[in-house]
């Protein structure tokens, strides 16, 4: 859905790991992949247990000591050294649970985070560990967002989107409906929140959230793995190191004689020396290490522990299981699959090549031999008899960035759409490089994007969300490569259901709109039309409409009727006023009948509503901000009548449906088509 030019204008102004390893083009050296498999753990103060497990299993030597702490020791003699890291971070956990279904957080662990801590979570996925009771070694995720204001709803309210976010803005949906179903998932007060994240780098430095201390955890297994030239080394891996140190203090109670204590942490403490790692951005879900820090750093806490050479990093390698459920087989696999294959395809307006693809490769085989590119860029389907046309328009194209300049490998963008910049700040980027076959650039869920450029978007300087420009790193490579000015930039993104019904991802805004166009073929006997029916996905929407133009300028005043397919931004959150668009997501297809471009005369509403009532489709009928591509239509003659599906979080990282209402949007389009044009 597109915003309009004053919305533009405000907004200029203003993990778990990932389902696929890293591709073979990564340059992370093994330093940086022994880390990046720490950084992996997701451990709140209090929580360690699951972690604690795996490091048992997987790096032997290592025993329980007091408060859950590992201790390993190598050596004998003096001197007596002790060398520790802490393995657990400040987290968010659950602190209540809504008659609704949403999670309130509050913070765990007396270490404090930056002021954007906060900002760099909102509108993002998130994973919330629940752990089985009597067994806090069993631990599983479930998967959520973090709300956020919809761009459309709020786009004239400057002071309230830009103003710094803190706990209280924090509101997380899981797909739940009620506090009952939140129970059913096995989520209870206390369960730590987390970031959803895919293992990620730039060039050889790893990157990732509390990287500078996983480092120091990695560098200190690393270590403990062999055995000092003289003396006695305790490696410890600590808990509760949010809570000053309390763990590590109870196990320096426990020894004797110690001559000697460093701690690997990038915070200051009340015991020991410090060893730091040098780091970009730290404290922020980007903290960026190159690979020669790393190995420096690891040398320095061999040093440390009286280790002669160097460390193998190796020795600290973890491997981490998916904590992850499987994904649920019923009655809405097949939205939820053809869904995700649109959304995860990355094709930021103007460059709607790779979308192009993929809706070829899902057309069934009569349509894909019917279609035409027309010279907008548009996929154009036309179907009966060439009398009473009626339109259907779905746009391809999602919001992004596009790349202004490029120097010291930080390239500058702009806006490409309506959207706060500020909620891609300090998250992974990805600059999107063409390639012959463009269709190799569209990836799913890995972490890269065929011959796409990872890279970061950089932090804010402040927690102040008003910054007018949005940068992003891409290391060497972008520098080296040259002609970076005008290509594309994203986010990382990848789909996932949510609880049983409920699904999230970037960018269903709009391609439910063009799945549920292919998924209404099932529905159309194209021997039976008594008018002609032409399926547009159009280039171009977030930006200008400029698809949709170059349409209704080619079909001219044939178009009797224009049915845009497009989101229906909805207040069905407690984030939004309520004053207006509070449509329910799962409660059905939606007549979009009153936007910021269009009007839909009343017998037109009744006619669609009559069309569903007959076919059993639950619709609902509002108003809604955003513009949409059937308006372009009106001057030509055709009547605009848009046809919805309820969202949230509109123009977001974590956009929220329910795929009923994609079904009953398939449902109904295929219904309007058939339907006599009267």
């Amino acid at each position: 859905m597109r915003l309009g030019y004053s919305a533009l204008l405000l907004f200029v102004a203003v993990v778990a790991r990932a389902q696929d390893p890293l591709p073979p083009t990564d340059s992370l050296g093994p330093y940086g992949r022994a880390v990046q498999s720490w950084i992996g753990l997701r451990v709140s103060p209090g929580r360690e247990a699951q972690a604690m497990q795996r490091i048992r299993e997987q790096l032997p030597g290592w025993s329980t000591g007091a408060l859950g702490s590992l201790v390993r020791s190598q050596g004998s003699g003096s001197p007596h050294r002790v060398v520790a890291c802490g393995i657990d971070a400040t987290a968010y956990v659950v602190s209540n649970i809504t008659d609704d279904g949403y999670l309130r957080v509050h913070m765990a662990g007396s270490r404090s985070r930056p002021p954007m801590w906060h900002a760099m979570h909102v509108g993002q996925r998130v994973l919330v560990l629940k752990s089985s009771r009597g067994d806090a070694e069993r631990v599983r995720a479930v998967p959520g967002v973090f709300g956020v204001r919809s761009t459309h709803l709020w786009r004239r309210m400057a002071g309230v989107v830009d103003s710094t976010p803190t706990l209280e803005d924090l509101w997380i949906d899981v797909g739940a409906r009620s506090a009952g179903e939140v129970a059913s998932l096995g989520i209870r007060v206390l369960d730590p929140v987390f970031r959803d994240m895919p293992d990620w780098s730039v060039g050889d430095a790893v990157v990732g959230p509390d990287a500078a201390a996983r480092a120091g955890c990695a560098a200190v297994a690393a270590a403990a793995a062999l055995t000092p030239a003289s003396g006695q080394t305790t490696f410890v891996i600590s808990t509760q190191s949010s809570f000053d140190w309390a763990a590590l203090s109870a196990v320096l109670r426990g020894l004797s004689d110690v001559d000697s204590i460093y701690v690997a942490a990038p915070d200051s403490q009340r015991v020991g020396r410090r060893l730091r790692v040098r780091s970009q951005f730290p404290g922020t879900l980007v903290e960026v290490i190159r690979e020669t820090d790393l190995a420096a750093y690891f040398d320095e806490v061999a040093r440390a522990a009286g280790i002669s050479g160097s460390s193998e990093p190796v020795h600290a390698v973890l491997l981490s299981p998916s904590l992850r459920a499987p994904q649920p087989t019923d009655s809405l696999t097949r939205y939820a699959e053809l869904l995700s294959r649109f959304t995860d395809t990355y094709a930021v307006s103007g460059d709607e090549g790779p979308m192009r693809d993929m809706l070829r490769a899902r057309l069934p085989a009569w349509a894909r031999d019917k279609i035409v590119v027309d010279t907008s860029g548009n996929v154009v389907l036309s179907m009966g008899p060439d009398r009473d046309t009626t339109a259907f328009v779905a746009h391809m194209d999602e919001v992004g960035f596009e790349v202004v300049r490029v120097q010291n490998g930080i390239a500058t963008l702009r806006s490409l759409g309506g959207f706060y910049p500020w909620l891609f700040m300090g998250q992974p980027a990805l600059l999107h490089v063409p390639i012959a076959g463009e269709f190799r650039r569209s990836q799913g869920c890995r972490p890269t994007s065929g011959t796409a450029i990872r890279g970061v978007f950089l932090p804010p300087d402040s927690a102040n969300r008003s910054t007018r420009e949005v940068q992003a790193w891409f290391g060497d490579e972008a520098t080296a490569m040259g002609g970076v000015a005008g290509l594309r930039v994203t986010s990382f993104k990848c789909a996932t259901r949510l609880a049983q019904t409920r699904y999230t991802a970037r960018s269903i805004d709009d391609r439910l709109g063009s799945a549920a166009l292919v998924l209404a073929l099932d529905g159309i006997d194209t021997t039976k039309l008594t008018h002609k029916v032409i399926f547009v996905w159009s280039v171009r929407e977030e930006t200008s409409l400029g698809g949709a133009r170059g349409a209704a300028a080619d079909f001219g005043a044939s178009v009797k009727r224009v049915h845009a397919v497009d989101t229906f931004v909805s207040a069905d959150s407690p984030l939004e006023t309520g004053r207006f668009a509070v449509v329910p997501i799962g409660s059905g297809a939606v007549v979009r009948a009153l936007d910021n471009s269009s009007v839909t005369p009343p017998d037109e509403i009744e006619r669609v509503a009559r069309i569903a009532r007959a076919s059993g489709i639950p619709l609902q009928v509002s108003t809604t901000n955003g513009g949409n591509d059937g308006s372009v239509f009106v001057p030509y003659g055709a009547v605009d009548v848009p046809v919805s599906w309820p969202l949230r979080y509109s123009h977001s990282p974590a956009e929220v449906i329910d795929l009923r209402d994609m079904r009953s949007l398939a449902r109904l389009i295929s219904a309007l088509a058939m339907a006599s044009v009267r």
